[in-house]
C-alpha cells in the first residue's frame, strides 16, 4: 500500500530510475539529489543568459543552443499542449523553448525540455530539470532540486523545493511544494500548501491502520497519487499520503497519514 507503484503509473515517466521497484512512496525524494547532481546539463551561454541576473531580453533554447529571440516570432499557445511555437520567418523551430526577459537562472545545472516556457520574473535555482511543454509562470520560485515530467505547470508565486512532478501535474497559483511528489494529472487549487516540517522534533511518521511507519526524514510534505485534486486554500500536514483520484475540498487541512484511493477529505 505504501509503495510508489501503488500511487503512480510510471510506465511513461521519463525519470523512472527515481522509482525503483518496491520503493516506498517517499523514497524517490531521497534519490532526487544524487540523480540531479549526476545528470548532464547543456552549457549556458552567458552572453545571453547572465549568471544570477535577470535576462535583458527574451532567449530561445533550440537543439542545445541559446538564440537571441530578436527577429523571431513567438506564438504563445497553450504550452502544456505543445502550443508554444517559435518561427524564424516561415520556418518553425520545432521544440524550441522560450525564456522570457526578466527571468533569472541561478547556477549552471538547468535543463529545459522541448517547448518549455519560462515567463518574466520566474527564478530558477539549479539543479532543475523541466520536462517537455512545461510552463513556469511569472513569479514562480524554484529553489533547487526540482524535477518535472511533461506538460507541468509551476504557477504564479508558487514555491517549489526538493520536489518531483510527474506528467501533467499542475500547481498553477500561490502554492507551496516542499519535499513532495505530485502524481500524473494532479491539480492543486489556488493557495494549496504542502507543509513539510513538523513543529516537534524527530523524523516524520506515516500513520497507517497497521501502525506508524518511520520515514527517517526530518522533512516530508505530501505524496499525491495520480489524479488527486485539492480545492483552493487546502493545506496538507507533513507526512500526508493521498491515494489515486482523491479529492480535498477547499479550505481544508488534511491530517497526516495515509489516505486510500478515492478518498474525499472534507
Amino acid at each position: 500500500m505504501l509503495t510508489a507503484a501503488s500511487f503512480f503509473d510510471l510506465a511513461d515517466f521519463a525519470h523512472g530510475d527515481l522509482f525503483p521497484s518496491g520503493a516506498r512512496a517517499w523514497e524517490p525524494l531521497t534519490l532526487l539529489g544524487p540523480y540531479l547532481e549526476n545528470s548532464s546539463y547543456p552549457p549556458l551561454d552567458r552572453n545571453l543568459v547572465p549568471a544570477d541576473a535577470p535576462l535583458a531580453r527574451t532567449v530561445i533554447f533550440h537543439h542545445g543552443s541559446f538564440i537571441d529571440a530578436q527577429g523571431l516570432t513567438i506564438k504563445f499557445g497553450d504550452t502544456t499542449k505543445g502550443g508554444l511555437e517559435v518561427l524564424d520567418g516561415r520556418t518553425l523551430l520545432a521544440g524550441a523553448s522560450v525564456i522570457m526577459a526578466g527571468a533569472v537562472l541561478m547556477g549552471s545545472r538547468i535543463k529545459l525540455g522541448a517547448g518549455v516556457l519560462v515567463e518574466p520574473g520566474a527564478l530558477i535555482k539549479s539543479p532543475v530539470i523541466l520536462g517537455d511543454h512545461t510552463e513556469v509562470r511569472q513569479g514562480a520560485y524554484l529553489r533547487g532540486f526540482c524535477l518535472t515530467g511533461r506538460g507541468c505547470v509551476l504557477g504564479h508565486t508558487t514555491e517549489v523545493k526538493n520536489a518531483i512532478l510527474l506528467d501533467r501535474a499542475k500547481a498553477g497559483h500561490f502554492a507551496y511544494l516542499g519535499d513532495s511528489i505530485l502524481g500524473n494529472d494532479v491539480n492543486l487549487g489556488a493557495g494549496t500548501k504542502l507543509a513539510n516540517l513538523r513543529f516537534t522534533e524527530g523524523t516524520i511518521l506515516i500513520k497507517t491502520p497497521h501502525g506508524p511507519v518511520d520515514t527517517g526524514l526530518r522533512k516530508l510534505g505530501a505524496i499525491l497519487g495520480d489524479q488527486v485534486q485539492t480545492g483552493c486554500n487546502a493545506v496538507t500536514s507533513p507526512g500526508t499520503l493521498l491515494g489515486r483520484r482523491s479529492m480535498v475540498l477547499p479550505n481544508i487541512t488534511v491530517r497526516a497519514g495515509c489516505h486510500g484511493d478515492n478518498s474525499l477529505i472534507r
